[in-house]
């Protein structure tokens, strides 16, 4: 059975960083496609990034060059690296394996002083 659990939200300041991890079992992970969202109670689920099994990245202009996503078919783990956090970013963020169409549970971020 496919499973996805993110991890690694927290409360950080505005100006910082954060690494979120999304642990990906069940599946060959390699050969997967992945991609990260986000929800807030306010706004419908917003698409942040997709990385392809090539390792190609393609990512929504409203997170272009502050958001990286990477993958590690090692560890069988898809990581969102979030610089200059600003608190609009507050979410809960939220992975899927496209293949599957298979949700995670979600990690909250909050970026607040």
């Amino acid at each position: 059975q496919v499973h996805l659990v993110e991890s690694g939200g927290g409360l950080v300041q505005p100006g910082g960083s954060l690494r979120l991890s999304c642990k990906v079992t069940g599946t060959i992970f390699s050969s997967k496609t992945l991609a990260w969202y986000r929800q807030t109670p306010t706004y419908p689920r917003e698409w942040l990034a997709t990385i392809a099994s090539s390792g190609r990245a393609d990512y929504a202009d409203s997170v272009k060059g502050r958001f990286t996503i990477a993958r590690d078919n090692a560890e069988n783990t898809v990581y969102l690296h979030l610089i200059s956090l600003r608190p609009e970013d507050t979410a809960t963020y939220i992975c899927l394996l496209i293949e599957y169409n298979q949700w995670g549970q979600g990690t909250q971020v909050t970026v607040s002083s």
